[in-house]
């Protein structure tokens, strides 16, 4: 009897359970955004056109609305469960990222990504060199940063305990005027702007504004960038890169960055970029730990030609002496005469290019 009661009670009390939670609300599952991209390619190219369509998985409840972003910019609002959005013609170059926002009506979200990259659309040129001229460099400077302003020679070098700015005589090397950093600063690249000597540091996200006559500090200012690498500018902007493909454009009033590119050549992007030059539209850049140079637009970001420097490094090897690599590039702005040189190099070499066919 006991048994039998005992079996009852626990059937209905089961039963109960059951019922009190089958009616328990069932949990808001998100909406899924599935993203395709037409064509189906693992890159484009600029000028391609583009398709994405979104399509809204709703596995309960209803949709109220999608968001798509392209690059964090929001493209399309809709509360369609499936669009398109096409792009006629694609103008950046890099990597990109899509973001879909699907809200339903009880607010709950599904956030869904896709990402495609953009390579340039023409073959680099291809260039080598002649040396015109050779002359003597200081074997002492980590060279970070190479200047011509107002037809006179401005060097920075890096190191810790050793970095600072000279201004020094082309034909015999001499140093005419220095400025130390402080020791816990690596200096890097620098450029000159109405009378003033810019430069940045390599870890600290800091950067120095120097009198270019009196070389005294007179400003500083800061960057995002983990890294400063290389310095020049335009008619209205400091141009600045940090080791990677992207080459930031700042204000010089504010010193804050106002737009940035990605340098890609027709496969890839070209990364390393270092030490900086801008002259006649084209911006300069080395390419660390290579003795390749490229030629840059500085609207796209597409590498119109690549310098290939093999030949000046190894027939001034020393044994005996510590040689790093080429960085160090500058155009007179008067005559255009292009001058190289390296980190620790005996050597400042004036040369020419020489496109090949």
């Amino acid at each position: 009897m006991k048994i039998r009661i005992f079996t009852i009670l626990f059937v209905a009390s089961f039963f109960v359970s059951f019922l009190s939670c089958s009616n328990k609300p069932k949990r808001s599952r998100k909406p899924v955004a599935q993203i395709t991209i037409q064509p189906r390619k693992k890159t484009l190219t600029y000028g391609d056109s583009l398709n994405i369509s979104v399509q809204i998985k709703i596995r309960n409840g209803e949709l109220a609305y999608s968001n798509l972003f392209v690059d964090n910019k929001l493209v399309k609002k809709t509360q369609d469960l499936s669009f398109n959005y096409p792009i006629s013609s694609l103008n950046q170059l890099g990597k990109h990222n899509i973001k879909v926002i699907a809200t339903k009506t009880d607010s709950v979200q599904g956030i869904n990504f896709k990402s495609f990259e953009v390579v340039s659309d023409i073959k680099p040129e291809e260039y080598t060199y002649e040396v015109v001229n050779s002359y003597p460099h200081n074997t002492g400077h980590f060279t970070q940063g190479l200047e011509i302003y107002n037809n006179q020679f401005f060097e920075s070098t890096g190191e810790h305990k050793t970095s600072a700015i000279y201004r020094f005589d082309l034909h015999s090397g001499k140093v005419l005027q220095t400025k130390k950093l402080e020791d816990q600063y690596f200096g890097e690249g620098i450029t000159i702007v109405d009378d003033k000597i810019y430069q940045l540091t390599y870890k600290a996200q800091k950067g120095f504004i120097y009198d270019a006559d009196s070389f005294a500090r007179i400003d500083s200012f800061t960057y995002d960038t983990p890294e400063g690498w290389g310095l020049t500018h335009n008619e209205d902007h400091i141009i600045k890169t940090d080791g990677s493909e992207f080459i930031h454009f700042i204000d010089p009033a504010t010193m804050k960055v106002v737009r940035k590119i990605q340098v890609y050549n027709h496969k890839r992007p070209v990364k390393l970029l270092n030490e900086l030059e801008y002259h006649d539209g084209v911006i300069y850049a080395n390419i660390w730990t290579t003795n390749f140079a490229v030629k840059i637009d500085p609207e796209t970001g597409k590498v119109l030609g690549r310098i290939n420097f093999n030949g000046l490094l190894p027939v001034m090897q020393n044994q005996e002496e510590r040689i790093d690599v080429l960085n160090g590039i500058a155009i007179h702005p008067e005559n255009n005469k292009m001058y190289i040189t390296g980190k620790l190099w005996p050597k400042l070499f004036e040369v020419k290019l020489i496109k090949k066919d």
